[in-house]
């Protein structure tokens, strides 16, 4: 979805400000929608159901798109599905790291096949979209749903043992504490800053002259490059802090989309800017992941990943597809919509350095 949404939305006649609302509205359901999901896991314990209800329903409400076209409704649309669409991953992250008892190697090398499966359809759709015109996104989208909700039929839940579910220390606590209050800033600014990118990036392309298919490529080639980091990123934490990590990611982001503004004219350099995408989603995504694991005791983990994708991927995504937007111009403004999400990503870095690695630090909470 992320790479062609505004491909449909541009098909049905929105201007660049509509298509950042719309993006920020659907991404602002992530806030308070895998709370109140993680709430119910950590109450009933059965985040297998609650995979299987949100793949279901998401589904279920994506479809609707086939018969609409006016603003309102496409919103309404969007952002149901987009709800019970958040009730998915914070349940299957768990369930993942549950089953192979966060073993970090074994977790990067799972959630690999989640970005091949992306390069397929990103490919796919890409020359569906060119043969049969923006509107066979929606169809695009229903054959992946019902794909997903058919493959939860088949998922089992691992057993967690009791001990695993004793509350060793307040939530509240966790949440306030100086350490995690900077990396959530982290990666808030970090998400922020894929707002041109996640609203306008085909758009952009077409603009540049590109060729249809490039969408589709460049895109793809972003995600070998996430592939190639998964795989090796057991590795990298043995040379290399949580923190360090983070800070590389962001500044390495940062660069990223100054020179996506500037000089997406050259296909080299887009290239080059693509395989950065290792380090600004794979590589970050994965460290945030061990990050909370290490932050929140067992019986708080869905919460926690809940608060992280709510919060970071949520509120920032939200955000970031607004500034797009309303910076855009139509692309008049792509340039400086991308130096606002370097400056972001930039921003992120120095909250990211003074995360402490030290543990006794860690403990140390804010007072409100």
């Amino acid at each position: 979805m992320i790479p062609f949404l505004s491909v449909f939305l541009d098909g049905k006649g929105f201007s660049s400000i509509e298509i950042g609302e719309i993006l920020a509205i659907v991404t602002a359901t992530k806030i308070v929608g895998p709370s109140l999901w993680a709430i119910l896991a950590d109450k009933t314990g059965k985040q297998l159901t609650i995979i299987r209800l949100g793949a279901f329903l998401a589904c279920f409400f994506f479809t609707a798109l086939f018969w609409l076209n006016d603003y309102w409704p496409i919103v309404f649309c969007m952002a149901t599905f987009s709800l019970f669409w958040t009730a998915i991953l914070p349940q299957l992250e768990v369930m993942t790291l549950n089953s192979i008892r966060r073993n970090a190697k074994i977790y990067a090398r799972i959630r690999l096949w989640g970005s091949i499966g992306f390069i397929v359809f990103a490919v796919i759709a890409g020359q569906l979209m060119e043969t049969f015109s923006s509107e066979s996104f929606t169809a695009i989208g229903f054959v992946i749903l019902l794909g997903l909700f058919i493959s939860t039929l088949w998922v089992k839940q691992s057993s967690i043992k009791p001990s695993q579910l004793i509350k060793t220390s307040s939530i509240t606590q966790k949440i306030f504490n100086l350490r995690f209050i900077l990396f959530f800033s982290a990666g808030l600014l970090l998400q922020l800053s894929f707002g041109p990118y996640y609203s306008f990036f085909a758009l952009y392309l077409r603009d540049l002259d590109y060729p249809s298919y490039a969408v589709g490529s460049l895109i793809s080639l972003g995600v070998v490059a996430e592939i190639a980091i998964f795989i090796f990123a057991g590795n990298v934490y043995k040379y290399f802090s949580v923190k360090s990590i983070l800070v590389f990611c962001l500044i390495t982001t940062s660069i990223r989309w100054l020179l996506m503004g500037h000089l997406a004219d050259s296909a080299i350099i887009l290239i080059l800017a693509q395989c950065i995408h290792a380090a600004s989603f794979g590589l970050y995504h994965s460290a945030s992941i061990q990050f909370l694991q290490k932050h929140f005791d067992a019986s708080q983990q869905n919460r926690g990943q809940a608060l992280y994708i709510g919060g970071v991927f949520g509120a920032g995504g939200a955000i970031g597809a607004y500034i797009a937007g309303v910076t855009w111009l139509d692309g008049a403004g792509a340039t400086s919509s991308y130096n606002i999400a370097a400056g972001a990503a930039f921003l992120g870095a120095i909250f990211a350095i003074f995360i402490s690695n030290n543990n006794e630090k860690a403990n140390k909470t804010v007072t409100l």
